[in-house]
């Protein structure tokens, strides 16, 4: 079974004014989650108004849910603790005044001085999926393979339509913000391992980045674990809908580790095409269709199918077809996330719109 983890961020907020508070340090403490081997389960992200989740290594998607839950639950009481409000949002609602604090840690406050106004408006949120490899030889080629279907995950997984207030029209506003920095968005195509290592290794020596931790691509090589790490997606509304594209991510990294085992020929991804479907996937969501390698507009119904076709070989070896097709149908009768806030900010305003990116289930 192809092992999986997922890490999770989200923003902390005032519960009177929806703006978001530095108190990440205070929430962990509250929550006195410890990970495996001592690593903390809740740890601190490049802004004090944030904090990240992590899962321990899974191999099935039940055993996955009940960390997920279990975390969400955990910032949600160790957040009322320390007088805020977490929600899982990729971007927040509202902010405003002085740009938000950085965690004073030494790389954090390093990518301050680097990127200045841009760390000012970094309060966007993820949902990091890893996912196991054999070697870095294969994760590089699997990672070549995924390249076409990263703007499918980006429509469907979008979850930040607001900024500073007001609806940026966009279904994934991070993707935008993220896309700002020097190594971001769709990673490119690379000849093996060898020159994955080559090419980052001239990144880092140019000094356009700090590390390779910098290496913002919505896909890449994780330097941290023998895993390939899809960073595409936005933090989600519900637990329920992380477990779906975690799913969906892991059969897609299956499906392109057996086409690298078994020789078969790479489809085609020019670069500029896959860099305009994704920008559009960020800008319609599920809303106007997709647009695919080959630059053919697709309605997003039949780009959902053909991923499911895609990796059904991989759901049913790993016995997640059914589970993976239960939450989608889910997942597509409550409408996307980014619609889903847009509604509830219609229909109840702001309080509406922050008890729905709760990322704590009720018990």
């Amino acid at each position: 079974m192809i092992t999986l983890g997922v890490e999770e961020e989200y923003l902390l907020l005032d519960p009177v004014t929806a703006l978001p508070v530095p108190l990440a340090d205070e929430v962990r403490a509250a929550s006195g989650l410890q990970g495996v081997a001592g690593g903390r389960e809740i740890k601190a992200e490049l802004l004090r108004a944030q904090l990240e989740a992590a899962t321990p290594v899974c191999t099935g998607l039940a055993e996955l849910a009940g960390h997920l839950v279990r975390l969400r639950r955990a910032v949600g009481s160790a957040a009322r603790k320390a007088g805020c409000r977490p929600v899982a949002c990729g971007t927040p609602p509202l902010c405003g005044g002085a740009p938000p604090a950085v965690t004073p840690k030494e790389r954090y406050l390093e990518l301050q001085a680097q990127g200045a106004r841009l760390v000012d408006e970094q309060l966007v949120n993820g949902m990091h999926v890893h996912v196991g490899v054999p070697d870095r030889a294969t994760a590089v080629g699997a990672l070549n393979r995924l390249r076409p279907w990263l703007p499918v995950l980006v429509a469907m997984g979008g979850n930040s339509p607001l900024w500073r207030g007001r609806d940026t029209g966009f279904a994934s506003w991070r993707t935008v913000v993220y896309g700002r920095w020097p190594v971001s968005g769709p990673p490119p195509r690379f000849d093996g391992p060898d020159d994955y290592d080559r090419r980052t290794d001239a990144l880092l020596g140019a000094g356009v980045i700090l590390d390779k931790g910098q290496l913002y691509w919505q896909a890449r090589v994780s330097e941290r674990y023998p895993t390939l790490e899809v960073r595409a997606l936005d933090v989600q509304l519900t637990a329920e809908d992380a477990v779906l594209f975690a799913g969906i991510v892991r059969a897609l990294v299956a499906t392109a580790l057996r086409e690298e085992r078994e020789g078969l020929p790479q489809a085609p991804c020019p670069p500029e095409m896959l860099q305009a479907a994704n920008w559009h996937a960020a800008r319609y969501g599920l809303h106007r269709g997709l647009i695919d390698a080959h630059g053919r507009r697709r309605g997003a119904g039949e780009a959902v199918e053909d991923l499911l076709t895609h990796v059904r070989p991989a759901l049913d070896e790993a016995g997640d077809t059914r589970e993976v097709e239960r939450l989608l149908r889910l997942f597509l009768s409550r409408g996307s996330p980014a619609d889903r806030q847009r509604h509830a900010l219609a229909t109840g305003g702001l309080s509406a719109l922050t008890a729905l990116a709760s990322p704590a289930p009720p018990e």
